[in-house]
């Protein structure tokens, strides 16, 4: 119990982006533009919209604590059984039950560095320790490096890819080769949670190996490409045994009746998705061409996002930036005290911020 406490000292509470509102009351701005938090800036999908209405007379209900139909709607768009799939309150509760089921204290788990903070959380929770792994250069994975870094202390193995903040991706080929070097006993969580905007030929979302019945769970959410992120909504798909496992320490009725709806109404629009991921794409080539022509190094996306390389005067520049009206994300936080991250907003926010982005540089 003492390394536990130990390591509780330890949790930082999480830092989000901050909100719009905020700013424009801080310094009376009238126009504030976010494009730190990584949100579908199309909006939420139209058939989510269309079911939150409809089951608005029924709140006077609790919601399905097994969330059957939506269960049934990821598992046919998956094509996996309802029993490999678990429902919950965005993606972060599932990396903390995760944390709850399988972390003692003194375990282990490892993650390429940087990453997504919430795996730290879980484990600092449970009073296990987080084993970092840097990435190669241009934020690159290298698998020998983090199956190196497993010891008979690890439990699990995060994998984020495309990778939160820098945008990166693990290979199919990669991917398969980690899975066949970790041992049984450690299980490789794969933070999908950006995955639908992926366009490289060798991107794989990780679902494949688990009908293939790897030891892997694959993460994802309905906060990103469906625009649900206010709703928070996450699921996980793996073996039936390691869901039973899980679901063992989930409360009941943790995911909300209207989210239920929403969610089970936007895998299904494909609509949505595809404008989604056309703008993504049409705005990192006009984010992109705008960068080079600064002379400002960026890291190539899988995401909806960009790693922006600022320099030394990035923190200030990050102030400047908010004093105009733009909200992006310092990379401080990561250990990038050089960069930002930038999301890749509607056609009329990026002007707006490279507008506001070129007045700072000059």
């Amino acid at each position: 119990m003492l390394n536990r406490v130990k390591s509780w000292k330890k949790i930082k509470p999480y830092s989000p982006g901050k909100p719009i509102w905020e700013l424009q009351e801080e310094l009376g701005l009238e126009k504030v533009v976010k494009l730190a938090s990584n949100e579908n800036p199309l909006g939420p999908s139209p058939k989510g919209v269309a079911a939150i209405s409809e089951r608005l007379a029924e709140l006077n209900r609790y919601p399905d604590a097994d969330t059957a139909a939506l269960k049934e709607a990821i598992s046919g768009k998956l094509d996996v059984s309802k029993q490999q799939v678990i429902v919950t309150n965005g993606a972060d509760e599932l990396i903390t039950l995760i944390s709850e089921a399988f972390l003692d204290e003194g375990d282990e788990i490892v993650v390429p560095s940087p990453s997504f903070s919430e795996y730290d959380f879980g484990a600092d929770l449970m009073g296990a320790t987080v084993v970092p792994v840097p990435f190669d250069e241009g934020f690159q994975f290298n698998v020998q490096k983090i199956v190196d870094a497993i010891t008979d202390k690890t439990k699990l193995l995060y994998i984020c890819s495309p990778n939160n903040p820098t945008g990166t991706y693990l290979a199919k080929a990669d991917l398969e080769t980690l899975l066949n070097a970790v041992p049984e006993r450690v299980l490789v969580v794969f933070d999908g949670a950006y995955s639908h905007y992926a366009t490289a030929e060798d991107y794989t979302d990780g679902i494949e190996f688990v009908k293939t019945g790897k030891n892997v769970l694959v993460l994802q959410t309905f906060s990103k490409i469906y625009g649900l992120a206010g709703l928070r909504v996450g699921f996980g798909v793996a073996s039936e045994g390691i869901i039973q496992t899980i679901l063992k320490v989930k409360e009941p009725f943790n995911v909300n009746s209207i989210a239920q709806a929403a969610a089970k109404a936007a895998i299904l629009d494909e609509d949505h998705v595809n404008a989604s991921k056309e703008a993504n794409a049409s705005g990192a080539k006009e984010l992109y061409q705008a960068f080079s022509e600064l002379g400002l190094n960026y890291v190539e996306t899988m995401s909806n996002f960009i790693l922006l390389q600022l320099g030394s005067d990035a923190e200030k520049l990050y102030n400047e930036l908010l004093a105009k009206g733009v909200i992006v994300r310092y990379g401080k936080i990561w250990g990038l005290p050089e960069y930002v991250r930038v999301t890749i907003g509607t056609k009329e926010e990026n002007k707006f911020f490279l507008n506001a982005l070129k007045e700072v540089l000059n």
